[in-house]
């Protein structure tokens, strides 16, 4: 087990340091940008879902009146 630790540590270096590394920084970076952009269109999307069901209920319960 400690020799898989250390073979990953050294893998982690390497690609740390290498050109690879970078894209992997670059792909990490643009999915936690689209993760906050859907994040964020999700609770618009929430929000204007509860309003449109809001006013559909108000105007149901105008009508059982």
């Amino acid at each position: 087990m400690h020799t898989l630790l250390i073979k990953l540590r050294i893998k982690l270096q390497d690609l740390a340091e290498g050109v690879e590394g970078q894209d992997i920084v670059e792909y990490i970076l643009i999915f936690a940008l689209l993760a906050l952009g859907a994040t964020t269109a999700t609770h618009f999307l929430a929000n204007g879902l509860a309003s449109a069901f809001n006013g559909i209920s108000t105007t149901m319960g105008s009508y059982t009146n």
